[in-house]
């Protein structure tokens, strides 16, 4: 989510402050939640309309993980407070998490939990840091798992930014690609065992957080130490499909580094490119996955997630179809809530493939009419607040610029 669409929609007006939100990268994420929503849908609805030359819900993540990569360092290094960018991403992303995580739970007597998910104290853990994927845990919403790597970027971020290394993103995107390789070769599967690395993942987690956000001094490097640490042996040990963390780490950075070439900061697109081939080859060397990682899939996924983000940036300054950037906007609850609305329709009404075409298609729009008014709700009543909240709090605390 996405997300992916979690990413803070605040954007830049010019090469160094952050301005109003720009239209194009919300609607890129339109694009992003409406492939990934496509993918689960189609699935149950239509599914003769369901590509297999690519793979719409890994399209619409890469989409979400590329405007990360390009929006978040940029406003961390524009405010320059590691304290408040953590508050505002607690109250961005918490509040519409934790809700999606009762509401799954709430209604498990009638929708089952997903047999991958472990109800144990590990699988706690693994959601109370939302670094589920990366100590080989399963979320109890299925597209949960991006938001593993979404957190594990702002931690290296964090990290990169405190020790001052922060600006080489090139050497970072091209490091994170050839280790995607690396892993590829030699792990079919996570080297971490759950239980203890969501345990050991929670404790570094609100240790080092605590000295980077609290403290100062040899106390905030130790933590940016601590929290970096962590993200990288996760990536690198953890992830359930052991290549394709780095992959994905890899996509963000690339993000950051057109978002630094597009302000004359670096010569970036050399850059791109060696990503761009590194990552098309490491699915013909490691070890199989799913079929979205079949090499002729996986290369044109990954196309045309680049080339969606580029047609972003060629328009980023005319006017956007607003259809899209309302989709953008809503992005983070349409990605978190159309899997569980999903399972509840499945349960309440059955598989609509036994219909009709044609009444497949009317439940489909009914289905998709649903997601996007309650999204809009969620949006509206538990993200807006929250954030406006966060701003609030993040405006009473001191700063904490390095």
């Amino acid at each position: 989510m996405l997300t992916t669409s979690t990413v803070d929609p605040a954007t830049t007006a010019s090469s160094d402050s952050p301005g109003p939100r720009l239209a194009w990268l919300d609607a890129v994420r339109g694009v992003g939640s409406t492939a990934v929503l496509m993918e689960h849908m189609l699935y149950r609805f239509l599914p003769g309309l369901r590509p297999y030359w690519f793979n719409l819900g890994m399209y619409g993540v890469l989409v979400f993980f590329l405007v990360s990569g390009y929006i978040i360092p940029a406003s961390l290094e524009h405010r320059g407070d590691v304290r408040a960018f953590w508050v505002g991403r607690f109250f961005r992303l918490y509040p519409l998490y934790l809700l999606v995580v009762a509401l799954v739970l709430g209604l498990v007597a009638l929708v089952p939990l997903r047999e991958a998910v472990v109800p144990d104290l590990g699988t706690a853990a693994a959601h109370a840091t939302m670094l589920v994927d990366v100590v080989g845990a399963a979320g109890v919403a299925d597209t949960m798992w991006t938001l593993s790597y979404e957190m594990v970027f702002y931690l290296l971020v964090t990290a990169l930014f405190v020790a001052g290394f922060h600006r080489r993103s090139g050497a970072w995107a091209v490091g994170f690609a050839l280790a995607s390789l690396a892993v590829g070769l030699l792990l079919a599967a996570p080297a971490l065992t759950r239980a203890p690395a969501a345990f050991v993942a929670l404790g570094v987690f609100v240790a080092g957080l605590g000295c980077v956000v609290a403290g100062s001094g040899r106390v905030r490097m130790a933590g940016a130490l601590l929290i970096g640490g962590l993200a990288v042996t996760l990536v690198l040990l953890g992830s359930r499909t052991p290549w394709l963390g780095p992959a994905i780490l890899s996509v963000m950075f690339t993000g950051t580094v057109l978002y630094r070439w597009e302000r004359g900061q670096i010569s970036g697109l050399r850059t791109v490119a060696v990503v761009t081939v590194v990552l098309a080859l490491v699915p013909v060397f490691a070890f199989p996955s799913g079929w979205w990682a079949y090499p002729r899939v996986w290369i044109t996924t990954i196309a045309l997630a680049g080339a969606t983000f580029a047609i972003g940036m060629v328009f980023r300054r005319r006017e956007m179809p607003r259809v899209l950037v309302w989709l953008g906007v809503i992005s983070y609850s349409v990605y978190l809530l159309h899997h569980p609305l999903l399972k509840l329709y499945l349960t309440l009404f059955g598989d609509p493939r036994e219909r009709p075409l044609a009444a497949q298609a009317l439940l489909a729009a009914a289905f998709v009419s649903v997601v996007l008014g309650v999204s809009w709700l969620t949006y509206r009543y538990v993200e807006c607040p929250m954030r406006r909240l966060g701003r609030r709090v993040a405006h009473a605390l001191p700063s904490s610029a390095r």
